[in-house]
């Protein structure tokens, strides 16, 4: 795939599945989570894995987790075993959050990364673009 080629999505949406997918214009992708229930957690998981599979090139992702009040031990053990596929030495990764509680759980997770992944947490979006958006460097 050359460097200007939009990688596939391979997404499929999944009424049972608390979160959509939408590829950015740089070619990271947007992750909006709306609920975390089980079906969600195991559907993203899944997906998150299958896509890391050829992960190539420095990417910017964003998910926006501010729809959700808290996160389970299982959604904080799933972050960060994805966290951890040495694939994510790719990825910047902004997170936004809309309360402490889930703030907290993202800064766990953050600390449980030993890969090379790039991840901050913000309140708003405008903050979280910004960082995502300056230069990209390798992250390993």
């Amino acid at each position: 795939m050359s460097e200007n080629e939009v990688k596939p999505l391979r997404w499929t949406p999944d009424p049972n599945a608390g979160y959509t997918v939408e590829r950015r214009s740089d070619g990271g992708l947007n992750v909006c989570f709306s609920a975390v229930t089980p079906a969600t957690l195991k559907h993203w998981r899944e997906f998150a894995l299958e896509h890391l599979l050829d992960s190539d090139r420095l990417t910017r992702n964003l998910y926006d987790l501010r729809a959700i009040d808290s996160l389970s031990e299982e959604a904080v053990e799933y972050a960060i075993e994805v966290n951890n596929d040495p694939s994510v030495r790719n990825i910047r990764l902004a997170v936004v959050v809309g309360n402490e509680r889930v703030a907290q759980a993202v800064h766990e997770i953050a600390a449980l990364t030993t890969g090379g992944v790039d991840m901050a947490v913000f309140r708003d979006m405008e903050s979280a673009e910004a960082w995502l958006n300056r230069p990209l460097t390798l992250v390993v």
